[in-house]
């Protein structure tokens, strides 16, 4: 079964509270650094296509699209 953002963000709050109570064990740790990563990559693929969706009106009155540059 794979878990929704939501109960992803909220498993990582109770690996992090459960990591100040005491220390994690290895699947714990291992858990954590799976979540973090996904939340990760999740955070820049939203923020990618919210800044793919940005138009530039130019003076002249063009549009340009806003692109990534490599």
């Amino acid at each position: 079964m794979s878990l929704t953002m939501d109960e992803k963000i909220k498993r990582i709050n109770e690996l992090y509270h459960l990591s100040q109570e005491r220390p994690l064990t290895d699947e714990e740790k291992a858990e954590q650094d799976s979540l973090r990563r996904d939340y990760i990559i999740s955070i820049r693929k939203n923020l990618s296509s919210q800044l793919e969706s940005i138009k530039i009106k130019e003076p002249d009155g063009t549009i340009h699209k806003l692109t990534r540059k490599n």
